[in-house]
C-alpha cells in the first residue's frame, strides 16, 4: 500500500483552519464567561446596597455614625 501523501499547502491550510476555529472558540468562551461574571456582579451590587448602612454626621460628636 503506498503512503498517503498530503501536499504542504494542504497541510498549512488545515493548520490555519484549525487555528482559526480554536481562536473563534476561545473568544466565544471568554465572552460567555465575562457575561456570566457581569450578571453575578450586578446581583452582588444590588444585594450589597440593601445591607449597607448609611452614615450620618452626629452633630454632637462630629463623627459619622450608622443610621
Amino acid at each position: 500500500m503506498p503512503p498517503f501523501v498530503i501536499p504542504p499547502l494542504v497541510k498549512w491550510t488545515l493548520v490555519a483552519l484549525g487555528g482559526a476555529a480554536m481562536v473563534h472558540w476561545v473568544v466565544r468562551e471568554v465572552r460567555r464567561a465575562n457575561a456570566e461574571l457581569d450578571r453575578a456582579r450586578v446581583r452582588v451590587r444590588v444585594t450589597d446596597r440593601e445591607r449597607r448602612p448609611y452614615l450620618r454626621l452626629d452633630p454632637e460628636t462630629g463623627e459619622y455614625r450608622p443610621q
